[in-house]
């Protein structure tokens, strides 16, 4: 079996999602494995510009992966947005991820909003041989996600959503031991925005959660094992300050915790029985009492459980309500993934569409997305409609 992607890349990114490091697992490294890594990569250039952060900052297109509760504060009535980013960009070249969103607001006022988004994440092509090395077939490994939400303004500073979504994960490779995978889940978010005077300004106060992929558990082996979707609580924060008419700036902190079951690492001298025990008691968990296990199960105590939770500050300048430039920092713990690095990013929008760009640099191991350039193009239907006029 052979690919033109690296098969070896593909089987490591399937089982771990993180690159680790000797010195870590000698100090009790115990990452969370969830199924379906690919939900948890930020789906557009402008959250990624900013560290990865979305929760509350000011509502976009591209809210559905952050917080669909957002829709309903968002200038405009319809709008679609596409994105691009591609993963291990440096060793491979047709490994991506393409995110495709959408929304509508109706109503009376506007109160309501619908969105949706599609999310496609290639593997790359996989060349499949016999033991003889004859060529047999290509298939494309690939992970696949599809979303619908409903929101509502509930009162004049505070939203709600709920978002339902398919999953499918078809790693086949030839084999009869790798079947598609199939889950459902849903997501419950809030949203809420307040204005504040701050001396002369007045300034825009944000708060937002996302509680995400509260679902099933997933298979690829036919139903024999299987695994934990990667459900996740998000908080955030913002503040929006105008400098003058022109200028302002937005500063956000986002804070995340899988709410995942964590591993049991094993007791000096185990024996197999046990060991057998504790795999399988991890195993027979189910999905609701995973997210309530979550948060004091770690064989750590309290400092492991505050080593799961990951945060992220993010900055971003605006110019007229045009042009932008952005940074931010995201921040994981050295026992749990070390992921840790800088993002810039820059976006112009005018009134019929929007462009973002984010790029990325890994400040302690190396990173999937280190030095990548991620991609996003927004589209306002109502500027359209009134361009073609």
């Amino acid at each position: 079996m052979q690919s033109k992607s690296s098969f070896f890349t593909t089987v490591c990114f399937l089982s771990l999602f993180i690159l680790f490091s000797d010195k870590a697992f000698a100090q009790q490294y115990n990452p969370i494995p969830v199924a379906m890594p690919s939900l948890q990569i930020a789906s557009d250039a402008r959250g990624g510009g900013m560290g990865d952060i979305g929760a509350a900052s000011m509502p976009d297109v591209y809210s559905q992966y952050w917080n669909a509760a957002k829709y309903p504060f968002i200038s405009g009535s319809t709008g679609f947005s596409i994105s691009y980013t591609p993963w291990l960009s440096k060793l491979v070249n047709d490994i991506d991820l393409v995110y495709l969103t959408g929304f509508w607001k109706f109503g009376n006022e506007n109160l309501n909003a619908i969105s949706t988004s599609l999310r496609y994440f290639s593997l790359g092509d996989v060349d499949v041989f016999d033991q003889n090395t004859d060529y047999v077939m290509a298939v494309s490994p690939h992970e696949f996600a599809f979303d619908v939400a409903y929101s509502r303004k509930l009162s004049e500073t505070f939203s709600g959503a709920v978002t339902l979504r398919y999953i499918r994960a078809d790693y086949s490779t030839g084999s009869d031991d790798v079947t598609p995978g199939n889950a459902f889940s849903a997501d419950i978010s809030g949203y809420n925005e307040t204005y504040l005077n701050l001396g002369q300004s007045e300034a825009l106060l944000g708060f937002g959660f996302n509680i995400s992929n509260i679902g099933t558990k997933i298979s690829y082996d036919g139903g024999n094992t299987s695994m934990f979707l990667p459900a996740n609580l998000r908080v955030g924060t913002s503040l929006g300050l105008p400098v003058d008419d022109k200028n302002s700036f937005s500063f956000s902190v986002d804070v995340n915790k899988l709410l995942v079951p964590t591993p049991q690492l094993p007791a000096e001298g185990e024996s197999e029985e046990e060991r057998t025990k504790r795999v399988q008691k991890y195993a027979d968990t189910s999905p609701v009492a995973g997210i309530f296990n979550s948060f004091g199960d770690a064989p750590g105590g309290f400092k492991e459980e505050m080593q799961e939770v990951i945060w992220s500050l993010g900055v971003e300048y605006s110019y007229d309500n045009r042009f932008s430039l952005r940074t931010g920092y995201y921040h994981e713990s050295e026992y749990k993934g070390n992921r840790r690095y800088m993002a810039f990013g820059a976006g112009f929008k005018m009134n019929a569409f929007q462009i973002d760009a984010a790029y990325l640099v890994s400040t302690a191991q190396s990173n999937p997305l280190d030095q990548t350039l991620r991609l996003s193009l927004g589209f306002d239907i109502d500027g359209i409609k009134q361009l073609l006029r």
